[in-house]
């Protein structure tokens, strides 16, 4: 069921090259991605000829600028759940995977390589008001006995299955039983409301499988790879759901939904703007962007919204009730004004097969004409 990369081809002489998420950083800076083993370009504006033959690195000939259906769906498997200083993290895996890197508006593949064990999928959300958390900066620790194996910093991640994730793929010895340590730092983004803000949590996990147990993972491909649209969300019990609130559902004033590019955008206007900083004379304009289909957030986007013939900066923001979103404290109402929101910045979140060609543009639209 596993394949080895499908990018480069590295020396034979030496074994391939993981594809870090600190060497990518690193390598993005200096223009040396294409150095890397293990990573092809993608270029988003020409059509790549894929391989849909049901391999987990497959992808699809002539795939829109939008999000489309994958070449299949796969199942994972749970390590465990724990909770620490307000959050929990589920700690979830599946043989190794495809994934898209975004910098600025491109997106490069990153493939596994012959090293790679498993694709490890940790979940980190708010104890009490169960919003899953995307600022969030993860390190996991592998170790065998004692000794350490590997560590790896994931990447924040889209799937259609999964919702937002942190994920990477892992070189392990094989199968077994490891000791895995899981640490975060402080919220990169802004907290409010009843969100926990911990300086750091750590969770321990005991991992443990076999080449059995990946190899009975459940994979299945799609009739309708590469059209328009998006696989429904898997049932995680354990975990709660990763889509954002109807448009109905959100607190505030409605003041409109659109699309900018291939993304929902919802915005709503809250009267009392105290808990996001604001004076107790100012509304709280909150832009909710998402995917379409399955609510899903689209996190580390710049954004900003014309009002009035103003220009509001728009803080990354995850609420206990608005969720994942982007917002500014203004003085006065904007009820009687048209808001634009300008995408500036793409959401330099990492993807799975179904998002790679989307929310890579920067469109602005209009809400409450």
């Amino acid at each position: 069921m596993r394949e080895d990369d499908s990018g480069p081809a590295s020396d034979a002489s030496s074994p391939p090259r993981r594809v870090s998420r600190r060497s990518f950083l690193a390598a993005s800076a200096t223009g040396a991605i294409t150095g890397l083993a293990g990573c092809s370009s993608l270029n988003l504006t020409s059509d790549e000829t894929g391989d849909s033959s049901g391999s987990e690195n497959a992808t699809v000939a002539d795939r829109p600028d939008a999000v489309y259906y994958p070449t299949h769906v796969d199942g994972m498997l749970l390590s465990g759940v724990r909770k620490a200083n307000g959050y929990a993290c589920a700690l979830t895996y599946t043989m190794p995977h495809a994934f898209w890197l975004v910098t600025g508006e491109r997106a490069t593949r990153a493939g596994p390589t012959a090293d790679d064990e498993i694709h490890v999928m940790p979940v980190v959300w708010d104890a009490e008001t169960g919003q899953r958390l995307t600022d969030l900066n993860p390190v996991l620790r592998f170790r065998d006995g004692g000794r350490v194996l590997t560590s790896d910093a994931p990447w924040p991640m889209l799937a259609q299955q999964m919702g937002f994730h942190f994920g990477d793929n892992v070189a392990l010895p094989g199968g077994g039983t490891y000791d895995v340590t899981l640490r975060v730092g402080a919220p990169a983004a802004r907290h409010t409301g009843a969100l926990a803000t911990p300086d750091s949590a750590t969770f321990d996990f005991s991992l443990a499988y076999s080449p059995k147990e990946l190899d009975a993972i459940s994979y299945r491909t799609l009739d309708q790879a590469g059209e328009r649209g998006a696989v429904e969300p898997m049932d995680m019990t354990a975990v709660p759901s990763a889509a954002l609130p109807k448009p109905d559902a959100l607190p505030g004033r409605l003041l409109g939904t659109g699309t900018a590019g291939d993304a929902a955008v919802v915005a709503t206007v809250l009267d009392d703007a105290t808990r996001f900083g604001g004076d107790d004379s100012d509304v709280y304009l909150a832009v909710s962007p998402r995917t379409p289909y399955n609510r899903y957030p689209l996190p580390m986007a710049g954004l900003d919204a014309r009002v009035g013939g103003t220009t509001h900066d728009l803080r990354e923001t995850i609420d206990g009730e608005l969720g994942h979103h982007y917002g500014a404290a203004i003085g006065g109402d904007v009820e009687d004004a048209p808001v634009t929101v300008s995408v500036d910045v793409p959401p330099q979140v990492s993807r799975h097969e179904g998002y790679e060609t989307a929310f890579l543009d920067t469109p602005r639209v209009t809400l409450g004409e």
